[in-house]
């Protein structure tokens, strides 16, 4: 029994040291929405608080990568505070860059109209700080249909914002992307649109092929020449639990039709689905969620991702969702300074933020780890070793291996006490030449912070990392 048990730890760790989905580890996250600028991929997501019973949300948080693989934790520079009109429910969102400013949309609960309401943040970075643009929602009726806001500008200026629940409304946004023109639409819910119509209009009996549920993601067809698929709307779809659908029209407005499944029901462990896709350095890629982490579930998403190809008609194929994630489409330099909350994966952190440091990360045990994927040595030998850290009395250590938890060891770093959990600290150790380093036969490896120490007690905490050379 005892060896059964080591062997199928073992086998759960080499699992979990391949997957890469969810990528975000440090706490749950939802509805992802990817947006490409400036050569970096940023995820904007929601916030599922541990231990909920429903979607208790208070804030918003940005992730970015520049390879896909190992993303920089931005924390929250968005959240119910910032909407002196909210005071609950910080649910799905979508920022989308003009003329330099960064606009975020949102959805959350109006304490004046007592329903749901979509408003709008500003920001001059794609990580803010963002400000209430409005003082007031974008737009709300007192209904609770009002979620998950999706924005799109087209090739000819015109921005376009859609959300709803069980109904998609739409706007045609002023080039202040604060402002509308016009009245609040709504799209025909009709069989040919979403695969049936809306629940009051359903024949008894009649089995239909699909519907939509919530979760609008807009984007224009950019391979398909054919002008009635020029504009594509993905969704939840099917009721609870939710798939991801779309359908394909020749403009924003419609007509729209049913165009099939993207990714079909599958154990994702979450009964809700919520997509985004963007396009980056000549790869497609598909965000979604899952509840698959420890802990996690319906109430506990986690923020997930795939590369896949689009038909020749511009369209989506069947997607699947994986553990394994996505492969590296660059590498991180390790002698640059590195984020601490920069990972591929992690085990066991959390991490926290302050105005004085930033994004840290914390809540660090004996046994906890930080992966780092694709890491270019350049054949270079590493002199040195060291990190900005703080802790209390008792401290530990971060050891550094190649490839694997258990793989060559570059060094050790020991960490004592600082003076207090945010009494930071460099702390260096050298690196011995030694010419059978795996770094100098291969440049690129995986690179494992391990850290060890008293077990039981937290440990430090982590801001940045970097080896010299």
């Amino acid at each position: 029994m005892k060896k059964s048990f080591i062997f199928a730890a073992v086998l759960c760790l080499a699992m979990t040291a391949k997957a890469q989905n969810p990528f975000v580890q440090t706490c749950f996250t939802s509805d992802p929405a990817p947006m490409v600028h400036d050569g970096t991929m940023y995820v904007y997501t929601g916030h599922d608080e541990d231990a909920a019973d429903f979607f208790w949300m208070q804030e918003w948080r940005v992730y970015s990568t520049q390879d896909m693989v190992n993303w920089t934790d931005h924390g929250s520079p968005l959240a119910l505070e910032d909407f002196a009109w909210a005071d609950d429910r910080a649910w799905a969102a979508q920022c989308i860059e003009r003329d330099g400013r960064f606009y975020w949309y949102i959805c959350a609960h109006c304490k004046e109209s007592g329903g749901m309401a979509i408003g709008v943040a500003v920001g001059d970075t794609p990580t803010g700080p963002f400000r209430d643009a409005l003082g007031e929602p974008l737009y709300t009726s007192g209904s609770w249909d009002h979620i998950d806001p999706t924005v799109m500008i087209d090739d000819d200026g015109q921005a376009w914002l859609m959300w709803g629940n069980p109904r998609v409304y739409y706007l045609k946004l002023n080039r202040d992307m604060v402002s509308y023109e016009g009245e609040v639409g709504m799209l025909p819910m009709t069989e040919q649109a979403f695969g049936a119509p809306a629940m009051n209009e359903r024949e008894e009996g009649k089995v239909y092929k699909d519907c939509y549920t919530e979760g609008p993601w807009l984007m224009k067809n950019r391979i398909g020449k054919k002008k009635d698929k020029g504009y594509l709307l993905l969704y939840a779809a099917g009721g609870v639990p939710e798939h991801i659908a779309y359908s394909t029209a020749p403009h924003p407005t419609g007509p729209w039709t049913y165009a099939g499944e993207i990714m079909p029901l599958s154990d994702t462990k979450s009964f809700t689905n919520h997509c985004g896709v963007a396009d980056y350095k000549g790869h497609s890629y598909f965000f979604y969620h899952t509840g698959k982490l420890p802990q996690g579930g319906g109430f506990g998403r986690s923020v997930a991702v795939e590369e896949f190809e689009y038909t020749a008609d511009g369209g989506f194929p069947l997607i699947t969702p994986t553990d394994k994630g996505v492969a590296p489409i660059g590498t991180l330099d390790p002698y640059g300074r590195v984020e601490a909350e920069t990972m591929a994966f992690s085990k066991g952190v959390k991490t926290e933020q302050n105005n004085t440091v930033g994004v840290y990360v914390t809540d660090i045990h004996n046994g906890d780890y930080i992966k780092l994927q694709s890491v270019d040595f350049s054949g270079v030998q590493p002199l040195s070793f060291e990190a900005r850290v703080a802790t209390g009395r008792r401290g530990g250590e971060i050891e550094v291996h190649i490839d694997s938890i258990g793989g060559p060891m570059l060094c050790r770093l020991e960490v004592s006490a600082t003076g207090g959990w945010e009494e930071w600290e460099t702390r260096a150790v050298s690196i011995a030449p030694d010419h059978s380093l795996p770094v100098l036969q291969e440049p690129v490896h995986d690179v494992y912070l391990v850290f060890t120490g008293r077990k039981g007690p937290k440990l430090f905490n982590i801001d940045w990392w970097q080896f010299r050379n």
